[in-house]
């Protein structure tokens, strides 16, 4: 395990002398270790995948510094970023030109993977891309990312349609840290234990890859701030028409500290000092970014329940100092990644909800399976005594599954999903059998 190495080398790089050929030549090939072990994802498997099977461009989008690049880049046999000055000007050039430059025009065995990196910054990005991918679609595979909102850009219009798939890119999970192997037409995974290193780094750090793996509480802070800056300072400003940067900084702290609240529009309006519109307007935009997302309430068949407030969640959990919110945090990401994971890869259509009715009963969050209420889920960081709202929201909504799944529990081999009735489950164990 990669995390592993890396504590175990940080105390060794200490101990060594530092001019020594040793020294470098450790440091050299342990970092290299950590890397690999680092960058091997299931999402190499799910691109992989796509590439050898689909004539469709792969869209990829998610959160600054989840890997997107990393990853795709490893996929690639020809590069183009945007921000690089001759790469620019051959997508400027042209469709024709950019061919030229990937080899197209030579006889191949297979066709080149080919990797567009930071191309939503060219204002006609949607045109270039329909006309390279009619001219050249049995020539090469094309693969789109580095925009956090390329799955909101893609919106704007159907020119593309057809011609992609969109592929929602998360953090580490602990079903990723176990296995890299892509979910079946069954979608859940046998459960497989986590070993407490990874487990403790997961929980502490975060599941974006470089603070987890350095495993370094200022390495974490240090990183955290400066994404923090990166996301209010240069993504609300040149990816949104938001004007008023500073004000929506204030309000990303708010959210921050109310991550696994409901979501009350005019109380944050309030307290950022604007109006509930455009609270609401930002909120949005927030999500566009990928800073946090939002779980709506179900209510189909739930007598007395509520139908407007959403709850916020932030996408980094490894910056809520509350024990309880970092629990409902850590468990809402997981969910997010595996609905959303698994309505990408084609296994049906997932959506996640919470439920509350009137009378203040509450259950954390509800999974739902091509319109069907399918499990649900209590979050708790160590209360082991089942909540009685599990068993009146599962006789409500009809799910197969309900789950109290406890953070401070071992680890037990069992599916968790072999049971039907309300059950006491380790994080653990039914996370592993996620995404």
């Amino acid at each position: 395990m990669s995390l592993r190495i890396e504590g175990n080398f940080s105390s060794l790089h200490s101990r060594l002398n530092h001019n020594s050929v040793l020294c470098i030549l450790v440091w050299t090939i342990m970092q290299s270790c950590v890397f690999w072990f680092a960058m091997k994802r299931v999402y190499d498997r799910i691109f992989e995948e796509h590439l050898k099977n689909h004539r469709q461009m792969a869209f990829v989008a998610g959160p600054r510094q989840v890997g997107k690049t990393t990853t795709c880049r490893a996929q690639g046999d020809v590069y183009f970023n945007w921000d690089a000055a001759s790469d620019q000007r051959s997508i400027i050039a042209g469709q024709e030109k950019v061919a030229q430059v990937a080899g197209l025009e030579a006889l191949v065995e297979k066709p080149p993977v080919l990797v567009f990196d930071e191309l939503h910054k060219y204002p006609h990005w949607k045109q270039f891309l329909k006309g390279f991918f009619d001219l050249y679609e049995d020539d090469c595979r094309i693969i789109v990312t580095g925009s956090s909102k390329l799955d909101v850009f893609r919106r704007g219009g159907d020119s593309l349609m057809g011609r992609y798939f969109l592929f929602r890119m998360h953090p580490f999970s602990v079903a990723e840290l176990v296995t890299t192997a892509i979910p079946g037409e069954d979608v859940l995974r046998r459960p497989s234990a986590l070993d407490d290193e990874a487990w403790d780094a997961l929980w502490r750090h975060g599941g974006y890859p470089e603070p987890m793996i350095a495993g370094s509480e200022q390495f974490t802070r240090r990183w955290r701030r400066l994404r923090h800056e990166q996301v209010f300072k240069e993504d609300v400003r040149d990816l949104t028409r938001i004007q008023d940067v500073a004000l929506v900084e204030v309000m990303g702290r708010l959210l921050e500290e109310r991550s696994s609240e409901q979501l009350i529009i005019s109380n944050l309006a309030r307290d950022t000092g604007v109006a509930p519109n455009t609270a609401k307007t930002w909120i949005n935009g927030l999500c566009s970014l990928h800073v946090g997302f939002l779980v709506k309430p179900w209510y189909r068949n739930v007598s007395k329940s509520l139908r407007k407030e959403p709850k916020w969640f932030q996408r980094d959990w490894s910056g809520i100092s509350d024990p309880g919110q970092r629990t409902d945090t850590f468990i809402a990401c997981h969910l997010q990644k595996a609905v959303e994971g698994w309505t990408d890869l084609g296994l049906g259509t997932f959506e996640l909800f919470y439920l509350r009715d009137k009378m203040k009963r509450e259950v954390d969050f509800l999974v739902v399976r091509d319109d069907q209420p399918w499990f649900l889920v209590e979050a708790k960081l160590a209360e082991t005594s089942l909540s009685p709202h599990l068993s009146y929201f599962q006789q409500q909504t009809g799910a197969s599954h309900a789950f109290q799944v406890v953070i401070e529990r071992d680890y037990v081999g069992k599916s968790c999903f072999s049971l039907q009735r309300p059950t006491v489950v380790p994080a653990r164990t039914f996370l592993s059998q996620l995404l």
